[in-house]
């Protein structure tokens, strides 16, 4: 489908904010989230698979079986971000697609569909932007321990090395990893999402191994020529008047991921702070080395800061170990339809943050957005909270390139409404509208307004 050119949208400021010359505009999506084929040309069963299907664990028992059904519709999709004008798209590879039991030999067909979505990128002026990993381990790792198994880590390099065979004369930018902490801390100590378990522990020892498995993969990458090598990290800067419960949030959200990556170390605080959940005995000599490898980029995912206040007799969150004493929450500030409060400033604070903390690391936002309760009128999406948090935040964004943050580009999610993990598709994060049911896209105002900004690279 085209996007139409005959209205545009703009939020009116006495300014002109301009971007960067050769500032990269784009959309990002996940393979679960959107694919949908589940069964279809040989794809295994992944972590996301078996956890929908637990009965209590995804609104509505939703799945990702068929969700946008993108396997087949990805060239109407192509042509979306095409007449939108963007210059990016951020896609992950379904590694139960391409290896379906997680290691051995490739699945030709799975690699096929790839192929064809690189191509058809290329053909339309799309840069693609590779994530091998955005959630879907596949399921046969994840019986013989998943992420808290060390092997996981190494056939994770091989999948890394097999997917750039292919893909990798036709795709520059690579990210190992998406989010590690939700891997680690949603799926492993809080059991909120795949897979599900609910032992602090072991979240501590899957966000290890998952840094192995970024660092071990960066060097199959770099022995195969890849072009530009990163990480994805969700960032959240933490507003709190106790410098005790910040530091401890910061840790665990933050620092326990960056420092590793960028400095080869983990921070003293963390490391003492989770001796009473691990001895850290999954370390092993010339781990830090090897997560610690020189990249390219560091992607950058930001939603809200973390607001956290000093509260005795508050249980821990369960997504912090150890955070008893701690209330979360309590911003004044609007609230998104996934009750995430809209503070723009946080993502010029945390740009700053990583350029005075970790200097000379170029960066990227590889996701923000919003959830919405839209609704179709008169086949028109009227999104009016999504615009006004994309100005908000691509102000935020310019600002702080302004103060001296090498920020190289920005891809909003998501290009489309989607499986949103165990919320199912009662929440909406797309500048594209889908209609389950029918598999109709509609380009929301946030869409049409995103495309202005695109044109004139800036606001």
């Amino acid at each position: 489908m085209t996007v139409s050119a005959e209205k545009s949208y703009e939020i009116q400021d006495s300014g002109v904010l301009t971007f960067p010359e050769g500032f990269v505009w784009g959309a990002a999506t996940a393979a679960y989230q959107i694919e949908g084929a589940a069964r279809e040309d040989g794809r295994g069963p992944s972590i996301w698979d078996t956890f929908s299907r637990t009965p209590g664990k995804v609104h509505a028992g939703h799945t990702g079986d068929v969700a946008c059904d993108h396997y087949h519709r990805y060239p109407d999709d192509v042509r979306i971000m095409r007449d939108l004008g963007l210059a990016a798209y951020r896609f992950s590879v379904s590694w139960p697609r391409v290896q379906p039991d997680g290691s051995g030999p490739a699945n030709p067909r799975g690699l096929d569909f790839y192929d064809r979505l690189v191509d058809e990128l290329r053909e339309n002026g799309i840069t693609p932007i590779v994530t091998l990993y955005h959630w879907d381990l596949p399921q046969t790792l994840e019986d013989r321990g998943g992420w808290t198994n060390r092997e996981t880590a190494e056939r994770f390099a091989e999948y890394a090395a097999i997917t750039h065979a292919r893909l990798g004369d036709r795709v520059e930018t690579w990210t190992t990893l998406n989010e590690p902490w939700c891997s680690a801390f949603l799926g492993y100590a809080s059991g909120i999402h795949a897979p599900g378990r609910a032992e602090p522990a072991l979240g501590f020892t899957a966000a290890h191994h998952l840094l192995l498995g970024h660092g071990l993969a960066v060097q199959a990458l770099r022995a195969s020529g890849a072009g530009k090598v990163g990480i994805t990290l969700n960032l959240s800067p933490v507003i709190s008047d106790d410098a005790e419960a910040a530091a401890i949030v910061d840790g665990l959200q933050n620092r326990i991921f960056l420092d590793p990556v960028l400095r080869g170390e983990y921070p003293a605080d963390v490391v003492e702070h989770a001796r009473r959940f691990t001895d850290w005995s999954f370390v092993r000599d010339g781990d830090l080395e090897i997560i610690s490898r020189p990249t390219d980029l560091l992607g950058v995912n930001y939603y809200h800061p973390q607001t956290v206040a000093a509260r005795a007799g508050e249980p821990a969150n369960p997504v912090y170990p150890g955070s008893e004493g701690i209330a979360f929450g309590g911003a004044d500030a609007p609230r998104t339809a996934m009750g995430w409060p809209v503070q723009p400033f946080g993502l010029t604070d945390l740009l700053l943050r990583l350029a005075r903390d970790y200097p000379g690391t170029p960066l990227l936002i590889t996701e923000n957005g919003a959830a919405f309760d839209d609704v179709v009128e008169d086949g028109e999406v009227h999104d009016v909270g999504r615009l006004s948090y994309l100005d908000g935040h691509l102000r935020a964004a310019h600002a702080a390139i302004q103060g001296g943050a090498d920020l190289r580009g920005y891809l909003v999610w998501s290009l489309l409404d989607n499986f949103e993990w165990a919320e199912g598709y009662r929440k909406r994060f797309g500048i594209v509208h889908v209609d389950y049911g029918t598999q109709r896209r509609t380009p929301k105002d946030s869409a049409l307004w995103y495309s202005e900004v695109v044109r004139r690279n800036g606001l």
